[in-house]
C-alpha cells in the first residue's frame, strides 16, 4: 500500500562529502580536543582510535588521505598509526588503501556477547521481526549519532547496509528522534549547535525550529515516525525503551518500504507490537 501524501518542498540533498563530516571519527576528535591539558590523557592512543574509527564509516578500503581529511590528523601521524595497527594485525594494505583485518572482531564480538542490552535485545528483536515480517533495530545515542547495538533483518531495505555497530545521524532517523527527545534542553541545544541539519533527501527536516517542534511531539506521544527523510523509499517507526526506573535507555524501531506499507498501516498494525516489544525489553533491564 502507498501513502497519497505529497512530499514537502525541501532543499536539494547534500553531497556525500558533506555527510561524511559526521560520524564516530568526528566525535572522537571532538573528545580529543576537549581533553587537551589533561595530563593522564594519551593523545597518541586517542588519535589511533580515531584512525581506526574511520573504517567503520566505509564499506571498502580507505586511504591515508581520506583518514587525514576525516579526522584532521596530519598525514604523517596517520601513517604512523596505520603502521602500528598493521604491525598489531588490526589493519592491512589492500589496493591503494587499507582495510580492517579479522582481529578487530575480537573487540566488537566481546561487546555483543557480553553487553546486557545487546544480549537481552536480540531475542526480542527476533520475535518482533517474525511477528511483523519487517526489519527491526535497537539503537542508543553515542555522541551525536545513533549507534545500532542489535538488529533483526528480513530483507535489506536500504542502500546503506545496517548491522550492529552501524551509525546514522540522529536528527533524521526515527530512533534518533526518540533519543534526542529524551535529552535535557541544554544538551539538546548543544547537539543542534554542533550538527547542521543537512538534507539527506528532499523530505528531510532541516530547520532547527521545525525539528524542535517535531521532537516535542515525539516526547508527548512517545512515538517517532520518519517518512523517507533518511533515504527515499524508507519509512521507519520507533518508540522508547525505558528501564525499570523509567529512564529512556534506547530506542526500538521497525523499518519498512514506503511503496509497500502506508503510514496508516504503520500506526495500525506495526505500532502495537512495537510498543509491546519495547515494554518487554524494558522489563528485563535494571
Amino acid at each position: 500500500m502507498t501513502d497519497s501524501s505529497k512530499p514537502r518542498a525541501r532543499r536539494k540533498p547534500a553531497p556525500a562529502s558533506a555527510i561524511a563530516e559526521r560520524g564516530l571519527a568526528r566525535e572522537i576528535m571532538r573528545q580529543i580536543d576537549a581533553a587537551q591539558g589533561d595530563p593522564d590523557f594519551m593523545t597518541s592512543l586517542a588519535r589511533g582510535m580515531a584512525v581506526l574509527s574511520v573504517f567503520a564509516q566505509h564499506g571498502r578500503e580507505v586511504t591515508m588521505s581520506q583518514i587525514s581529511a576525516e579526522t584532521g590528523i596530519p598525514r604523517a601521524a596517520v601513517r604512523r598509526a596505520l603502521y602500528t595497527l598493521a604491525k598489531l594485525g588490526y589493519v592491512g594494505e589492500h589496493g591503494r588503501g587499507y582495510v580492517l583485518l579479522p582481529r578487530v572482531l575480537g573487540i566488537g564480538g566481546a561487546y555483543v556477547a557480553s553487553a546486557p542490552l545487546a544480549v537481552a535485545a536480540q531475542p526480542v528483536l527476533d520475535a518482533l521481526r517474525d511477528a511483523v515480517h519487517e526489519s527491526c533495530s535497537l539503537g542508543v545515542l553515542d555522541g551525536d549519532d545513533v549507534l545500532y547495538v542489535a538488529r533483526a533483518e528480513t530483507v535489506r531495505i536500504m542502500s546503506i547496509g545496517l548491522r550492529s555497530g552501524s551509525r546514522l545521524p540522529a536528527y533524521c532517523t526515527s530512533m534518533g528522534r526518540i533519543l534526542l527527545a529524551s535529552l535535557p534542553p541544554d544538551t539538546l541545544e548543544g547537539y543542534l549547535e554542533r550538527n547542521p541539519l543537512r538534507p539527506r533527501t528532499e523530505r528531510t527536516i532541516t530547520h532547527p525550529t521545525e525539528l524542535l517542534e517535531v521532537l516535542a511531539k515525539v516526547r508527548r506521544e512517545e512515538l517517532s515516525l520518519t517518512d523517507q527523510e533518511l533515504e527515499i523509499g524508507l519509512r521507519s517507526i520507533a518508540v522508547p525503551v525505558r528501564n525499570r526506573a523509567g529512564a529512556v535507555i534506547a530506542a526500538l524501531n521497525i523499518g519498512t518500504q514506503a511503496g509497500r506499507v502506508s503510514l496508516q498501516t504503520m500506526h495500525a498494525q506495526l505500532l502495537p507490537p512495537l510498543r509491546q516489544a519495547a515494554a518487554r525489553l524494558g522489563a528485563v533491564l535494571s
